[in-house]
C-alpha cells in the first residue's frame, strides 16, 4: 500500500513550517540561522578595532555620564579604585640577585637605595613628579586607573624637565580622548585610533592632540595640532604609557567594562525616576475634594455658563469663611454635596527594591573585583561565610587588575625613574652587575603594596594568619602586604616599640597571648 502523506504542520498563517522552527538546521544550535529563537540574532563578526573604534567616543561619553549622574555607578567605581590602588602604591623592591650575579647582601642594599630614590620622586611634597604639579605618583595612579575603568584605557607621557629639582623625570597624565588620528584621517594598517604600528602590530608612536577636541576654553589651533610621540627612546627609556586590557587579538584601543552594563544601568535610572515622580505626586496630592457634578447639572451648566460661575463663587466663599477650630485643631467643613477622596499609590513600588538589586548585581559583575555586598554596601542578607567567600572571589580580580596596571603603567615609570637615579648617582649598582637595560626585569623585580583587604572578623582572621605562618604556608611579607603594610617597616617599628617598652619596664605581650592560642597553664591539654 502506498504510504500516507504526512500532513503539513504549519502555523495559523498556513505558510510557516512549524517543524522547521523547532528542528535545528545546523549541528550546533548556536549556529542555526533559521530557528525562531535565533534567526533575528545576527551580530556582525568584526575585528577588535572595528568593534571599538567606530563607537569608542559614544561609549566613553555614555559611561562617563552614567558615572557622573548615577550614584550607584559612581560609588562602585570609586570603591573599585580604592580596592586596586587605594591611597598609594608602595614599593617593596626585591632585585633578583641571582640574575644580577650579586650577593644577597648586595641585593638588600641595592633595594634600600632604590626604595629611597623612588620615595624621593613619587612622594615629593612639592609634587614635582607630576607635570601639572598637582599630585603625587600615588594620586596620579588613582587618576590613571579611573580612566582605565571608565574609558577602558589610560594614557601618560614621561617628560624631562631639568628645572624640576633632584629629578628631571615627570609624568603627564593625558586624557585618552586626545589620542586620535591627525585631522580625522581614516584608520589604516599602520595607524589605528592614533596608535602607529609596525609590521608586527606593535605600537611605535602615538598621535596626541595638544588639547581636548571639545574643550571650548582652548583655541581651535591647539585642538587641531597633533604631536607624534614615540613609544620609547632608542635605548629603551619609556616615553608613552598606554594601558588597556585586550579582549581580542589585534586590539589597539581599550573599551570600558561598564559598557556591557550600560543599557541596564540607563533603564534603571529611567525606572527610578518614574518611581520617584510617582511617589512625589502621591505625596503632593494627598486628597481631593469631589463636588457634585452629575450629568444633568453639567448639561445645565453648559447651557448657562453663568450658573457654574455662581456655583463656584458660592463654594469659594464658603471655604474662605470656614475657619473653625476646636482647642487649636482645624475642623473640616464641606460644601453641601462635597466629599473627601484620598489619593492612594497605584504603582507596585514594593517591587522596586528587588528589581533594582538585580540590576546592581549586573553592574557589580561587569566591573569585576567586587561582590554585590561590596559594590552596594548592602550586607543585610549576608553572614560571615558568604561575605568572606564573596570577598575572596572578588580579590582574584583585584589582584589580576593590580598586576596588569603595575605591569603596563607603573613599571615603565619605575624604569624611567631608576634610570635617572642611577645616572645621577642616587643609586649605585654593585660591582660586576649588568647595566640597567641589560637586565631590567632583574633590577625592577618588586612587590607593589596596595590597600589592605581589611577584616570581617579580626580575631578569626588574625588567628588564621598566625596558623598559616606557623605551618609554613605563608610569610610575614605576604600577610603584611595583604593588610597594606611593608613587613620590614613592621619589624622595625615593632623593634622600636619593644625597646621603648623595655626601657619603661613594661612587658611586651606576644601575639599568642593576644590571640588566645597559647596552651593554658592550668591544663596543658586545653587551649583557649
Amino acid at each position: 500500500m502506498p504510504r500516507a502523506a504526512v500532513p503539513a504542520l504549519v502555523a495559523s498563517d498556513g505558510v510557516t513550517d512549524l517543524r522547521r522552527a523547532v528542528m535545528p538546521s545546523a549541528p550546533y544550535h548556536a549556529g542555526d540561522p533559521v530557528h525562531r529563537d535565533m534567526a533575528s540574532w545576527m551580530p556582525p563578526l568584526l575585528s577588535a578595532d572595528a568593534s571599538i573604534l567606530s563607537n569608542r567616543n559614544l561609549i566613553v561619553a555614555r559611561v562617563r555620564d552614567m558615572v557622573r549622574n548615577n550614584g550607584w555607578a559612581a560609588g562602585m567605581v570609586r570603591r573599585y579604585i580604592d580596592a586596586v590602588i587605594g591611597a598609594n602604591l608602595r614599593l617593596s623592591a626585591s632585585p633578583d640577585y641571582r640574575a644580577l650575579g650579586i650577593t644577597p647582601e648586595a641585593a638588600v642594599d641595592l633595594a634600600d637605595q632604590m626604595e629611597t630614590a623612588w620615595r624621593a620622586w613619587a612622594s615629593d611634597p612639592l609634587r614635582r613628579c607630576d607635570a601639572a604639579r598637582h599630585d603625587t605618583f600615588g594620586l596620579m595612579s588613582g587618576l590613571m586607573f579611573r580612566h582605565k575603568v571608565t574609558d577602558g584605557e589610560d594614557l601618560g607621557v614621561l617628560l624631562w624637565r631639568e628645572d624640576r629639582g633632584p629629578f628631571a623625570t615627570c609624568l603627564q597624565v593625558v586624557d585618552p580622548d586626545r589620542l586620535s588620528n591627525p585631522n580625522g584621517m581614516a584608520d589604516r594598517d599602520t595607524l589605528r585610533g592614533g596608535v602607529e604600528l609596525d609590521d608586527d602590530g606593535a605600537a611605535v608612536a602615538y598621535q596626541i592632540r595638544r588639547g581636548h577636541p571639545y574643550d571650548r576654553s582652548l583655541s581651535m589651533g591647539q585642538a587641531m595640532v597633533w604631536d607624534r610621540v614615540e613609544r620609547e627612546t632608542p635605548w629603551g627609556r619609556p616615553m608613552v604609557i598606554h594601558d588597556f586590557d585586550r579582549d581580542q587579538a589585534g586590539q589597539h584601543r581599550g573599551v570600558s567594562r561598564l559598557a556591557s552594563a550600560l543599557r541596564e544601568a540607563k533603564m534603571t535610572d529611567n525606572y527610578a525616576s518614574a518611581e520617584l515622580q510617582s511617589a512625589v505626586i502621591n505625596a503632593i496630592l494627598a486628597a481631593f475634594i469631589e463636588s457634585p457634578m452629575d450629568h444633568s447639572l453639567l448639561a445645565d451648566v453648559l447651557e448657562s455658563p453663568d450658573e457654574i460661575s455662581a456655583y463656584q463663587k458660592n463654594r469659594m466663599d464658603f471655604h474662605g469663611g470656614r475657619d473653625i477650630t476646636l482647642n487649636g485643631a482645624r475642623v473640616a467643613a464641606l460644601f453641601p454635596g462635597e466629599r473627601f477622596t484620598f489619593q492612594s499609590a497605584a504603582r507596585p513600588s514594593q517591587q522596586f527594591e528587588p528589581f533594582t538589586s538585580a540590576l546592581k548585581r549586573n553592574m557589580a559583575g561587569s566591573i569585576g573585583g567586587q561582590s554585590y555586598e561590596q559594590a552596594t554596601l548592602d550586607w543585610s542578607k549576608s553572614n560571615y561565610s558568604s561575605a568572606r567567600g564573596g570577598i575572596v572571589e572578588a580579590a582574584k580580580t583585584v589582584i589580576a587588575d593590580r598586576f596588569a596596571f603595575e605591569t603596563r603603567t607603573v613599571l615603565p615609570v619605575y624604569l624611567a625613574v631608576m634610570e635617572e637615579a642611577i645616572d645621577r648617582g642616587y643609586v649605585t649598582l654593585p660591582d660586576g652587575a649588568p647595566d640597567l637595560y641589560d637586565a631590567p626585569a632583574a633590577y625592577l623585580r618588586a612587590r607593589w603594596i596596595g590597600p589592605g583587604q581589611g577584616w570581617i572578623d579580626p580575631v578569626k582572621e588574625a588567628q588564621a594568619a598566625k596558623v598559616r605562618m606557623d605551618g609554613m604556608l605563608s610569610t610575614l611579607e605576604a600577610e603584611a602586604a595583604a593588610q597594606g603594610l611593608d613587613w620590614q617597616d613592621v619589624i622595625q617599628q615593632r623593634a622600636r616599640e619593644r625597646a621603648a617598652m623595655e626601657a619603661a619596664g613594661l612587658a611586651d605581650p606576644s601575639a599568642a597571648d593576644l590571640l588566645g592560642v597559647r596552651p593554658r597553664t592550668d591544663d596543658p591539654e586545653t587551649r583557649t
